[in-house]
């Protein structure tokens, strides 16, 4: 059974301590930003929110060490077939802050045009596939991608992510099986985060751990420290080289806690308790992050202040640009349907634009979550 925790940084409880991965200063201060700035891109979320200015949000608190660690193992070349709570990826990948509350606004920047789901990002150009809401179709369609690798010859990998909550679903069980038997190279993320919106992982499985799953699977399976940011990296870097070596894939269970809710709609108090809440804020992967770094020589605390405030001004500065774009145009509902547009769709448009303004107070509805 696979109940060992692999930590660099140390834990509380049994772990199996590994070696701090070979990386330079400037690379460990990479790492620490991209997780700042994850936060703060969070954290804005939430209050523009709250505030009312946009409709959703869902955010991601505590997992920054799980998305950071992780989507720095890949190369730029890999694919990316993300749930909808890893919004650092996408950062790590490039992506601009404002690109991605473009989404959250659904104005004319927005990639998918308004039509999505707020915090559902698709980023062609950065091999970071569109989000969906259903619980676990990412695994099966990062399987796919992988076997299309695997049969093209080129060397890539697909890292896929997944809550434990998705475990549960038909997906994880195709995705993993297919993976599995055709030896595809994917990797597959569960951030075991305890919770899938109001259900405890313990009512979600039997299993001692995520990570024994693998077993069935025929792939390694291992246990990581989610809030370890060195730990992940690690993890997922050994898993990124077996699948490209021709290897299959792994199963890697990194092992964190939700510190937020499940989305802007979501109260936690109302089924977590709050001394787990406690427990967990005293883990803060960034937190924990900052002391490593302190203690190895890597930087001092006026640094890490200052990465701090300038990710938040960068946060505030990208939600200003994106709330002042104006709403997709009103036609552009009928742009990537067809290649040609056939008749029937361009009669529809011509009656749409005929009809002026009539439906312009439709814009203001309330959003529906």
């Amino acid at each position: 059974m696979t109940t060992t925790l692999e930590t660099v940084m140390g834990t509380s409880g049994p772990g199996l301590e590994l070696a701090a991965p070979r990386l330079t200063r400037e690379q460990f201060l990479v790492l620490h930003r991209a997780m700042v700035r994850t936060r703060k891109l969070d954290e804005r979320g939430m209050k523009l929110q709250r505030q009312g200015r946009i409709g959703f949000y869902v955010p991601s608190f505590g997992e920054e060490a799980a998305q950071i660690g992780s989507a720095a193992a890949l190369d730029a070349a890999d694919w990316i077939s993300p749930s909808y709570r890893q919004p650092g990826t996408a950062l790590w990948r490039g992506v601009k802050p404002v690109e991605m509350l473009d989404n959250c606004f659904g104005n004319a920047g927005d990639a998918a045009k308004g039509r999505q789901m707020p915090v559902h990002y698709t980023f062609r150009s950065r091999n970071f596939i569109s989000i969906g809401s259903p619980i676990g179709t990412q695994i099966a369609h990062a399987a796919g991608v992988a076997m299309a690798m695997k049969i093209r010859g080129d060397g890539h990998v697909c890292l896929t992510y997944l809550g434990d909550g998705a475990t549960s679903s038909n997906d994880f069980h195709t995705g993993l099986n297919f993976g599995g038997v055709f030896k595809a190279p994917c990797v597959f993320i569960c951030i075991n985060n305890q919770y899938a919106i109001s259900l405890c992982v313990t009512g979600q499985t039997t299993s001692v751990s995520i990570a024994d799953k693998a077993v069935a699977y025929g792939m390694p399976g291992r246990r990581v420290d989610g809030n370890d940011v060195l730990a992940v990296y690690s993890a997922t870097k050994d898993a990124v080289d077996a699948a490209r070596r021709g290897e299959g894939p792994t199963l890697l269970e990194l092992f964190s806690f939700r510190m937020g809710p499940h989305s802007s709609s979501d109260d936690p108090s109302r089924y977590r308790p709050k001394a787990m809440e406690e427990e967990w804020a005293a883990k803060d992967p960034i937190q924990r992050f900052e002391k490593w770094l302190i203690a190895n020589g890597h930087a001092d605390a006026a640094a890490l202040a200052a990465v701090h405030a300038a990710a938040e001004e960068e946060m505030s500065e990208a939600a200003k640009e994106s709330e002042t774009k104006p709403a997709p145009a009103k036609d552009s509902l009928f742009d990537d349907v067809f290649a040609e547009r056939p008749a029937g769709l361009l009669k529809q448009r011509t009656a749409l634009l005929a009809e002026g303004d009539a439906h312009a107070a439709d814009m203001n509805a309330a959003f529906p979550l």
